[in-house]
Protein backbone atom coordinates (compact mmCIF):
# COMPACT_ATOMS: atom_id res chain seq x y z
CA UNK A 1 0.00 0.00 0.00
CA UNK A 2 2.69 2.27 0.68
CA UNK A 3 4.63 1.81 -2.37
CA UNK A 4 1.27 2.24 -4.26
CA UNK A 5 1.09 5.74 -2.45
CA UNK A 6 5.07 6.59 -3.30
CA UNK A 7 3.95 5.58 -6.90
CA UNK A 8 0.87 7.69 -7.46
CA UNK A 9 2.84 10.67 -5.40
CA UNK A 10 5.45 10.57 -8.12
CA UNK A 11 2.86 10.09 -11.13
CA UNK A 12 1.21 13.34 -9.56
CA UNK A 13 4.44 15.10 -9.51
CA UNK A 14 5.17 14.40 -12.65
CA UNK A 15 2.38 15.65 -14.14
CA UNK A 16 2.28 18.49 -12.50
CA UNK A 17 5.51 19.28 -13.68
CA UNK A 18 5.11 18.35 -17.30
CA UNK A 19 1.98 20.92 -17.09
CA UNK A 20 4.16 23.98 -15.60
CA UNK A 21 7.07 23.28 -18.08
CA UNK A 22 4.10 23.37 -20.96
CA UNK A 23 2.24 26.58 -19.43
CA UNK A 24 6.10 28.09 -18.67
CA UNK A 25 6.97 27.62 -22.34
CA UNK A 26 3.26 28.83 -23.91
CA UNK A 27 4.29 32.15 -22.13
CA UNK A 28 7.13 32.20 -23.57
CA UNK A 29 5.91 31.70 -27.00
CA UNK A 30 2.92 33.76 -26.76
CA UNK A 31 0.67 31.14 -27.65
CA UNK A 32 -2.17 30.50 -25.96
CA UNK A 33 -3.13 27.67 -28.54
CA UNK A 34 -0.21 25.76 -26.67
CA UNK A 35 -2.53 25.69 -23.31
CA UNK A 36 -5.07 22.33 -23.43
CA UNK A 37 -7.52 24.48 -21.83
CA UNK A 38 -7.50 27.88 -23.72
CA UNK A 39 -10.42 28.56 -25.88
CA UNK A 40 -10.34 27.77 -29.98
CA UNK A 41 -9.29 31.21 -31.54
CA UNK A 42 -8.84 31.13 -35.22
CA UNK A 43 -7.17 34.12 -35.50
CA UNK A 44 -4.33 32.64 -33.55
CA UNK A 45 -1.59 30.71 -34.16
CA UNK A 46 -1.76 27.26 -34.52
CA UNK A 47 -0.11 25.76 -31.59
CA UNK A 48 0.40 22.09 -30.06
CA UNK A 49 -3.80 21.22 -29.12
CA UNK A 50 -4.96 23.83 -32.06
CA UNK A 51 -5.84 20.35 -33.82
CA UNK A 52 -7.51 18.84 -30.58
CA UNK A 53 -9.86 21.55 -30.80
CA UNK A 54 -10.77 21.80 -34.10
CA UNK A 55 -11.48 18.00 -34.21
CA UNK A 56 -13.23 18.43 -30.75
CA UNK A 57 -15.84 20.95 -33.12
CA UNK A 58 -17.34 17.84 -34.01
CA UNK A 59 -19.16 17.80 -30.59
CA UNK A 60 -20.43 21.30 -30.81
CA UNK A 61 -21.62 22.61 -34.47
CA UNK A 62 -22.64 25.82 -32.54
CA UNK A 63 -19.54 26.83 -31.10
CA UNK A 64 -18.38 26.37 -34.70
CA UNK A 65 -20.25 28.23 -36.55
CA UNK A 66 -19.84 30.52 -34.12
CA UNK A 67 -15.88 30.53 -34.60
CA UNK A 68 -16.23 30.47 -38.14
CA UNK A 69 -18.78 33.80 -37.86
CA UNK A 70 -15.71 35.64 -35.30
CA UNK A 71 -13.25 35.35 -37.90
CA UNK A 72 -14.83 36.68 -40.89
CA UNK A 73 -14.69 33.06 -42.98
CA UNK A 74 -17.90 33.67 -45.25
CA UNK A 75 -20.24 30.61 -45.94
CA UNK A 76 -23.78 29.06 -46.33
CA UNK A 77 -24.89 26.10 -44.23
CA UNK A 78 -26.38 23.28 -46.13
CA UNK A 79 -29.74 21.83 -45.63
CA UNK A 80 -29.47 18.61 -43.54
CA UNK A 81 -29.18 15.48 -45.33
CA UNK A 82 -29.87 11.72 -44.11
CA UNK A 83 -29.21 8.61 -46.65
CA UNK A 84 -29.73 5.55 -44.60
CA UNK A 85 -28.71 5.44 -41.06
CA UNK A 86 -24.95 5.78 -41.17
CA UNK A 87 -24.89 8.20 -44.21
CA UNK A 88 -25.96 11.90 -44.26
CA UNK A 89 -25.04 15.23 -42.31
CA UNK A 90 -26.50 18.04 -40.48
CA UNK A 91 -23.46 20.72 -40.02
CA UNK A 92 -22.34 21.16 -43.50
CA UNK A 93 -21.38 24.72 -45.04
CA UNK A 94 -20.30 25.88 -48.38
CA UNK A 95 -17.82 28.49 -48.64
CA UNK A 96 -18.83 31.99 -50.26
CA UNK A 97 -16.28 34.67 -51.90
CA UNK A 98 -15.25 37.63 -49.56
CA UNK A 99 -14.46 37.79 -45.99
CA UNK A 100 -10.87 36.32 -44.58
CA UNK A 101 -10.32 33.89 -46.81
CA UNK A 102 -8.55 34.16 -50.45
CA UNK A 103 -8.46 30.35 -51.91
CA UNK A 104 -11.66 29.00 -53.84
CA UNK A 105 -12.38 25.34 -54.58
CA UNK A 106 -12.80 23.75 -57.70
CA UNK A 107 -15.49 22.20 -58.10
CA UNK A 108 -17.40 25.56 -56.21
CA UNK A 109 -20.19 23.63 -54.79
CA UNK A 110 -17.83 21.74 -52.12
CA UNK A 111 -19.79 21.16 -48.97
CA UNK A 112 -17.70 20.00 -45.82
CA UNK A 113 -18.44 19.49 -42.34
CA UNK A 114 -17.85 22.93 -40.41
CA UNK A 115 -14.99 21.60 -38.32
CA UNK A 116 -13.46 20.68 -42.04
CA UNK A 117 -14.42 24.23 -42.82
CA UNK A 118 -12.51 25.65 -39.79
CA UNK A 119 -9.36 23.78 -40.48
CA UNK A 120 -8.84 24.31 -44.02
CA UNK A 121 -9.23 28.06 -43.06
CA UNK A 122 -6.45 28.06 -40.68
CA UNK A 123 -4.39 25.79 -43.32
CA UNK A 124 -4.89 28.64 -46.14
CA UNK A 125 -3.72 30.91 -43.61
CA UNK A 126 -1.02 29.20 -41.43
CA UNK A 127 0.31 27.21 -44.41
CA UNK A 128 -0.87 26.66 -47.86
CA UNK A 129 0.18 30.95 -48.65
CA UNK A 130 2.77 31.19 -46.18
CA UNK A 131 4.31 27.53 -48.17
CA UNK A 132 3.37 28.89 -51.90
CA UNK A 133 5.20 32.32 -51.16
CA UNK A 134 8.21 30.48 -49.69
CA UNK A 135 8.63 27.86 -51.90
CA UNK A 136 6.91 29.05 -55.07
CA UNK A 137 7.02 32.75 -54.98
CA UNK A 138 3.18 32.88 -55.94
CA UNK A 139 -0.10 32.74 -54.20
CA UNK A 140 -2.41 29.51 -54.23
CA UNK A 141 -6.13 31.06 -55.54
CA UNK A 142 -7.67 27.51 -55.80
CA UNK A 143 -7.46 23.81 -54.70
CA UNK A 144 -9.05 21.03 -56.87
CA UNK A 145 -10.72 18.27 -54.67
CA UNK A 146 -12.06 15.47 -55.56
CA UNK A 147 -15.14 15.82 -53.18
CA UNK A 148 -16.72 15.49 -49.41
CA UNK A 149 -19.56 14.10 -49.14
CA UNK A 150 -20.23 10.41 -50.04
CA UNK A 151 -21.63 7.71 -48.66
CA UNK A 152 -19.58 4.67 -48.26
CA UNK A 153 -17.48 2.76 -46.38
CA UNK A 154 -13.36 3.06 -45.75
CA UNK A 155 -11.42 1.48 -48.80
CA UNK A 156 -15.28 0.71 -50.39
CA UNK A 157 -14.92 -2.70 -48.77
CA UNK A 158 -18.84 -3.80 -47.59
CA UNK A 159 -17.43 -5.26 -44.09
CA UNK A 160 -14.76 -1.93 -43.10
CA UNK A 161 -16.06 1.25 -41.11
CA UNK A 162 -17.89 4.11 -42.39
CA UNK A 163 -15.51 7.00 -43.73
CA UNK A 164 -15.89 10.33 -42.59
CA UNK A 165 -16.72 11.29 -46.18
CA UNK A 166 -20.48 9.43 -45.25
CA UNK A 167 -20.80 12.54 -43.03
CA UNK A 168 -19.14 15.28 -45.26
CA UNK A 169 -16.36 15.11 -42.07
CA UNK A 170 -13.37 14.34 -45.46
CA UNK A 171 -12.22 15.96 -48.21
CA UNK A 172 -9.59 15.34 -50.65
CA UNK A 173 -7.38 17.40 -51.55
CA UNK A 174 -5.67 16.89 -55.51
CA UNK A 175 -4.25 20.20 -55.74
CA UNK A 176 -3.18 23.51 -56.00
CA UNK A 177 -3.65 26.26 -58.30
CA UNK A 178 -1.76 29.07 -58.71
CA UNK A 179 -1.92 32.81 -59.90
CA UNK A 180 1.09 32.85 -62.00
CA UNK A 181 -1.21 30.07 -63.95
CA UNK A 182 1.10 26.49 -62.82
CA UNK A 183 -0.82 24.06 -61.29
CA UNK A 184 0.86 22.17 -58.21
CA UNK A 185 -0.80 18.18 -58.77
CA UNK A 186 -0.23 15.79 -56.13
CA UNK A 187 -0.33 13.13 -58.63
CA UNK A 188 2.32 14.47 -61.09
CA UNK A 189 4.56 16.56 -58.18
CA UNK A 190 4.69 14.65 -55.16
CA UNK A 191 7.81 13.04 -55.90
CA UNK A 192 9.25 15.85 -57.26
CA UNK A 193 12.39 16.84 -56.08
CA UNK A 194 12.06 20.76 -56.40
CA UNK A 195 9.86 23.66 -55.44
CA UNK A 196 6.81 22.03 -56.15
CA UNK A 197 7.48 18.98 -54.33
CA UNK A 198 8.68 20.80 -51.16
CA UNK A 199 5.80 22.78 -50.80
CA UNK A 200 3.33 19.18 -51.33
CA UNK A 201 5.15 17.43 -48.38
CA UNK A 202 5.15 20.99 -46.12
CA UNK A 203 1.66 21.46 -46.60
CA UNK A 204 0.92 17.45 -45.76
CA UNK A 205 3.15 17.93 -42.52
CA UNK A 206 1.56 20.80 -41.52
CA UNK A 207 -1.98 19.33 -42.30
CA UNK A 208 -1.16 16.39 -39.45
CA UNK A 209 -0.93 19.44 -37.02
CA UNK A 210 -4.45 20.56 -37.95
CA UNK A 211 -6.54 17.13 -39.06
CA UNK A 212 -7.23 13.99 -36.91
CA UNK A 213 -6.55 11.95 -40.04
CA UNK A 214 -4.11 13.53 -42.77
CA UNK A 215 -3.22 10.80 -45.35
CA UNK A 216 -1.02 11.72 -48.58
CA UNK A 217 0.62 9.28 -51.36
CA UNK A 218 3.02 8.16 -48.77
CA UNK A 219 0.21 6.10 -47.15
CA UNK A 220 -0.87 3.48 -50.18
CA UNK A 221 -1.29 3.78 -53.53
CA UNK A 222 -5.12 4.54 -53.35
CA UNK A 223 -3.60 8.04 -52.16
CA UNK A 224 -1.80 8.24 -55.39
CA UNK A 225 -3.41 11.52 -56.28
CA UNK A 226 -4.63 12.83 -53.55
CA UNK A 227 -4.35 14.08 -49.89
CA UNK A 228 -7.36 13.01 -47.44
CA UNK A 229 -8.17 15.22 -44.53
CA UNK A 230 -10.53 14.35 -42.18
CA UNK A 231 -11.48 15.30 -38.47
CA UNK A 232 -12.91 12.31 -37.32
CA UNK A 233 -13.33 12.45 -33.31
CA UNK A 234 -11.80 9.15 -31.34
CA UNK A 235 -12.59 10.98 -27.92
CA UNK A 236 -10.61 13.78 -26.32
CA UNK A 237 -7.05 11.73 -26.62
CA UNK A 238 -8.00 9.83 -29.04
CA UNK A 239 -5.22 8.78 -32.07
CA UNK A 240 -4.47 10.52 -34.88
CA UNK A 241 -3.10 9.24 -38.58
CA UNK A 242 -0.55 11.13 -39.78
CA UNK A 243 1.12 9.66 -43.26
Amino acid sequence: MRALRRWTTLVVALAGAAMLGLLLWSMARRHPQDMPWAPLDLGQPVGLFTGRKLTALTQDHAQCLALLERAGIRHNRLPDRRDGPQCGYDDVVRFTAGGARTIGYRPASLGISCPVAASLALWEWDSVQPAARDLLGAQVVAIDHLGSYNCRRISGRSSSDWSEHASANAIDVAGFRLNDGRRISVARDWKDDGPAGRFLHRVRDDACRLFATTLSPDYNAAHADHFHLDQAYRGPMGWRACR
